[in-house]
């Protein structure tokens, strides 16, 4: 009985590691999955002091190139990409929230990042969250908006912030919420820019989507 024991545990073994069929592959893909989703992913959140410790950025909206023609302004402006150019162009809206160029330089993430890349994040309180932070907070949608702290002040005690992702023209007013967010729907700051991982999970939902459904954004 024990023999057969280990004969089973060992055949599984190798059917695991050492088997090139499908059937095998698709089962490492699944344990890996599992163990990502259930075990490294919880663990790394208890690390990082977030529920949400790593996130795929899914919009453009943190870009300084162009896009679809439109940057900051709403128009297509053609330059060459860096941080000057994308200050002359985008800079008067910082200037008039009292962000002057100098200190954007001196921001986390100044360059902005792109569609496809993950983010790895901190838990974020108001002890480490101030201007020029890369936020992540839960919206009025179903996925979280990755954003700059543009503005961060109190009201009886609460704490609030307002964003703005460096690609739009303004802050997102009305249903998303991004001019007054409280703290309570906060899930980390962004530390660790890892760029095109997150094409993993965009390529991926864009396959499996019904027709004529989006990611939120």
């Amino acid at each position: 009985m024990e023999k057969n024991w280990k004969h089973s545990i060992k055949k599984a073994w190798n059917f695991f590691w050492h088997d090139e069929s499908v059937t095998s592959w698709a089962l490492n893909v699944v344990v890996a999955f599992l163990l990502i989703r259930f075990i490294f992913y919880p663990v790394l959140g208890i690390v990082l002091g977030t529920s949400f410790p790593i996130v795929a950025v899914v919009s453009e909206s943190m870009e300084h190139g162009l896009h679809d023609g439109k940057l900051c302004q709403g128009y297509f402006v053609e330059f060459k990409e860096s941080f000057d150019n994308y200050w002359e162009v985008c800079g008067n809206w910082y200037e008039g929230q009292g962000i002057s160029k100098e200190q954007f330089e001196s921001f986390r993430f100044k360059n902005g990042f792109d569609k496809g890349d993950v983010i790895v994040l901190w838990r974020a309180d108001r002890e480490n969250l101030q201007v020029g932070e890369i936020l992540v907070f839960q919206a009025n949608k179903a996925q979280p908006i990755i954003h700059r702290v543009v503005k961060v002040w109190q009201e009886n005690g609460e704490y609030y912030y307002q964003t703005k992702g460096d690609h739009n023209e303004d802050s997102i007013a009305g249903g998303l919420e991004e001019t007054k967010i409280s703290e309570e729907r906060i899930y980390g700051k962004g530390v660790l820019r890892l760029p095109y991982l997150g094409w993993v999970k965009i390529l991926f939902v864009d396959l499996v989507r019904p027709l004529g459904w989006d990611i939120q954004r």
